[in-house]
C-alpha cells in the first residue's frame, strides 16, 4: 500500500465518521434528548467548528516535536473512545462535553493533507487534491446515506458507535504506516552506513532541521488574502447545510431519511464527475469551466434553484452547487500549496483551516437564526449572494486564477526570485 492510498483511505474513514450525523443533528437531538430548537442545532455545529479551528494549530505545532503518524494514532484512539462514551451520555450537557473533546482529537487527522502534499511533486498537487476532494465527497455520500439509515432503524446510540469505528480504522492504518516508514528508514540507514559516512548524513539532517525557516517577501500577505477568501466562500457554502435535510423532507414527504441522506450527498456524486472532466478536458479546452468566478456564479444559480421549494429544481440546484463546490475548493486548496512552501505546509494549512472553520462557524450560527426568523429558503438566497460577493472580492483583491497559474512557476528554482518580487 502506497502512502497516497493509505492517506486517502484514512481521509475517507475520517470523513465518513464525521458525516454520519452531520445532516441529521436536528433529528438526532430530538430523538435522543427531545430538543427541537434550530438555534441549538446551529450552536452545536458552530461549536464543532470552534473545536476544530482551535485544535488544529495546536496539533500542527506539536508535529514539530512528535512525528505526525505517531501523534495521529494516539489522537484517533482517544477520539474513538470518546465517541463510544458519548453514546451513553445521560444528558445533553454531558454529550456536548464528550463530543467536543472527541472533535478536538479528530481534528488532528486533517494534518494528513499537508503530510501527503509534502510527499507529492508540485505538478501533481492538482490531481491529488482533486482525488482528496472526491474521497471527501464520496465519504460524505456513504456517511450521510448510512447515517440516515442507522439513525432511522437502529437509533442514535448506534450512530455514535459507527462514528467511533472510523477513528479506530484510522488508528490501525497509522500503525501500518509507522511500521512501513520504520522499515524504510532502517534500510536507508544501512545504505548510508555502507557508503561510509553515516555521521556526515546525520549531521547534515540535524543542521537542516534546526535551520531557521524563512518565507519569501509577500508570502504572509498572500496567505492572509487567501484565508479571507476561504472564509467568505465557506461561510456562504455551509449556510445551507445544517437544515437541508429538514427542508428536503418538508417538500418531498414521500421519501425517508435514507433518501434524504442521498440527496444531501449529491454534491459528492457531482465531484466524481468533476474530477473526470478536469482530468480529461479542462487541461486542453473549455478553460472557462475552470474559472473561479464562473464556478461561483454556477454555484449561486444552484443555490437559488434550491430555494424554489420544487423537488426537481432542488435536485438540479444540488448538481450545480456540487459542481461549483468541487471546482472552487480544489482551486483554493491548490492555490494554497502554490503560494506556500513544503516546510510551511502544516502551519499554512492550519491557518487557512482556521479561517475556513471560522466561516463554517459563522454560517452555523447564522443558519439557526435565519431559519427561525425567515425560513430555510432565504438561507439559500443569502448563500447565493455570498457566492457572488466572494467572486467580486476575488476579482478585486486576490485573484485565485492568477496565483494558481503563476504559483507552479514559483516552485521552479529559476522562477522563485521573480515570484517573490511580484508578491512583494
Amino acid at each position: 500500500m502506497t502512502l497516497r492510498i493509505a492517506i486517502l483511505i484514512m481521509s475517507a474513514c475520517g470523513v465518513i465518521s464525521d458525516s454520519i450525523l452531520i445532516a441529521f443533528y436536528p433529528q438526532f437531538f430530538e430523538l435522543r434528548y427531545g430538543l427541537t430548537s434550530p438555534v441549538h442545532v446551529g450552536a452545536y455545529i458552530a461549536a464543532i467548528s470552534i473545536a476544530v479551528m482551535c485544535a488544529l494549530p495546536f496539533w500542527a505545532k506539536l508535529t514539530r516535536r512528535i512525528e505526525t503518524l505517531h501523534l495521529l494514532w494516539i489522537t484517533q484512539f482517544l477520539a474513538g473512545s470518546l465517541a463510544i462514551a458519548s453514546a451513553h451520555a445521560p444528558t445533553v450537557q454531558v454529550y456536548w462535553v464528550l463530543t467536543m473533546l472527541m472533535f478536538i482529537m479528530k481534528a488532528s487527522y486533517l494534518l494528513l493533507f499537508p503530510y501527503l502534499m509534502r510527499a507529492e511533486k508540485p505538478e501533481n498537487h492538482g490531481l491529488v487534491i482533486g482525488m482528496v476532494a472526491v474521497v471527501v465527497h464520496v465519504g460524505a455520500i456513504f456517511g450521510a446515506s448510512v447515517g440516515g439509515s442507522v439513525l432511522e432503524h437502529l437509533g442514535p446510540e448506534a450512530s455514535m458507535y459507527l462514528m467511533s469505528a472510523g477513528d479506530f480504522v484510522q488508528m490501525g492504518i497509522c500503525f501500518f504506516l509507522i511500521f512501513s516508514v520504520s522499515k524504510a528508514r532502517t534500510s536507508e540507514e544501512k545504505t548510508r552506513a555502507n557508503d561510509g559516512n553515516p555521521e556526515i548524513n546525520k549531521t547534515n539532517t540535524q543542521t537542516e532541521k534546526n535551520e531557521p525557516l524563512k518565507r519569501p517577501p509577500g508570502a504572509w500577505i498572500a496567505l492572509a488574502k487567501l484565508s479571507g477568501l476561504m472564509l467568505l466562500f465557506d461561510m456562504s457554502a455551509y449556510l445551507v447545510r445544517p437544515f437541508f435535510s429538514v427542508y428536503w423532507e418538508s417538500i418531498y414527504t414521500s421519501g425517508n431519511q435514507t433518501v434524504t441522506g442521498i440527496v444531501f450527498a449529491i454534491p459528492g456524486m457531482v465531484a466524481i464527475i468533476g474530477l473526470i472532466i478536469n482530468k480529461s478536458f479542462l487541461k486542453n479546452k473549455f478553460r472557462n469551466l475552470d474559472h473561479t468566478a464562473v464556478n461561483l456564479l454556477i454555484g449561486a444559480t444552484g443555490l437559488l434553484l434550491q430555494a424554489s421549494s420544487s423537488p426537481l429544481f432542488v435536485l438540479i440546484g444540488r448538481c450545480l452547487y456540487g459542481w461549483s463546490l468541487f471546482q472552487v475548493v480544489v482551486k483554493l486548496e491548490v492555490t494554497l500549496f502554490r503560494i506556500s512552501q513544503p516546510a510551511f505546509y502544516d502551519r499554512d494549512f492550519a491557518v487557512t483551516n482556521f479561517f475556513q472553520n471560522f466561516g463554517v462557524l459563522l454560517a452555523s450560527f447564522a443558519a439557526g437564526y435565519i431559519v427561525s426568523w425567515i425560513g430555510v429558503p432565504m438561507s439559500f438566497a443569502l448563500a447565493a449572494a455570498g457566492f457572488i460577493f466572494t467572486a467580486i472580492i476575488d476579482r478585486s483583491v486576490f485573484g485565485v486564477d492568477r496565483h494558481h497559474q503563476r504559483g507552479l512557476a514559483a516552485h521552479q528554482p529559476h522562477q522563485q526570485k521573480k515570484f517573490a518580487l511580484e508578491e512583494g
